[in-house]
């Protein structure tokens, strides 16, 4: 995959199937552009995927909520799936004033679009005047396939990083990979703890977000914990363990189910697979350790039972 860090700049001679969005989740009505500029390679063409360094949602109003995905997951993500081309432009000041007809002339001249899909929603160029009808129009005037795509829905509702985020604040974790349509995960460094789990025999790893990824509902999940090319079972505390620390500091705490490496200083992917309990403050480190033991059980079970 080609990596362009500007748009304006960019030129592409081949021709090309794009899409163009926030991407801020990469959710199932995401991969469905994706899928759909990344099959058009049959017939000849490359695809490009236009988004954001930084999100529309965050620039154009008052929302301060994290992100579900980080603009490096985002690449690891789509380099996976086979994009050809993926530029990664920051909405600023050039790019929201664009008039929508010279945003869509920028794609047919200098990236040479023949083909773009769009969900049904889609809106582009200064104020967001530009729509779907308007893609209609120009897509004819300007020789270009246009597909439109209609929003997947959950429970009457459209499937969108709004809803997916809200979910995940709630726990309601297997309705989030349902509309994710993966299973939700962080990426971290491992850094050091209190250390509290190795004196009670129960070691854990400690890893630190980015700044701007949304962490679940706080609370126990099970979890999968992925390095080294391998996967290995876990329960994970999400939150500022209130049990041993009156810091308030959010992180992210797992104990991976039969395995004592040392992995400080190493990147691993927590994947959540299952809301287990609240985070829970306790009254003595003995009962910490006990609940503890009671996760790991039917942490256990749960894997069992998954077969």
């Amino acid at each position: 995959m080609e990596y362009l860090r500007t748009l304006f700049d960019s030129k592409i001679s081949e021709p090309t199937a794009v899409t163009v969005g926030k991407f801020d989740g990469i959710h199932r009505g995401h991969n469905l552009l994706a899928k759909d500029i990344i099959s058009k390679k049959s017939e000849g063409l490359s695809s490009c995927l236009i988004t954001f360094t930084n999100s529309p949602r965050l620039t154009l109003s008052d929302d301060k909520n994290a992100s579900l995905i980080t603009n490096k997951e985002r690449v690891f993500m789509l380099d996976n799936d086979g994009l050809d081309y993926l530029i990664e432009c920051p909405f600023d000041k050039k790019l929201m004033e664009t008039e929508p007809r010279d945003f869509i002339e920028f794609l047919v001249n200098s990236l040479n679009m023949k083909y773009m899909v769009a969900g049904s929603d889609f809106t582009f160029g200064y104020k967001g005047a530009g729509n779907v009808e308007l893609l209609r129009i120009l897509s004819k005037e300007l020789g270009f396939e246009l597909n439109i795509i209609e929003k997947i829905k959950k429970n009457n509702r459209d499937i969108s990083s709004t809803y997916i985020r809200e979910e995940l604040m709630e726990g309601h974790i297997d309705s989030v990979n349902e509309m994710l349509g993966y299973d939700y995960f962080v990426w971290g460094e491992v850094v050091h703890g209190a250390h509290l789990g190795h004196t009670i025999g129960m070691p854990t790893i400690n890893i630190m977000p980015e700044q701007d990824k949304l962490v679940p509902k706080f609370g126990v999940y099970v979890t999968t914990i992925d390095f080294d090319g391998r996967i290995y079972h876990g329960v994970t505390n999400v939150g500022t363990k209130p049990s041993v620390s009156d810091k308030k500091i959010v992180g992210i705490e797992t104990h991976i189910l039969d395995y004592n490496g040392d992995l400080y200083g190493r990147f691993v992917k927590v994947t959540f697979k299952s809301f287990l309990r609240p985070e829970m403050k306790f009254d003595s480190i003995d009962e910490l350790k006990e609940q503890m033991n009671k996760d790991k059980v039917t942490a256990k079970n749960y894997f069992n039972n998954k077969g």
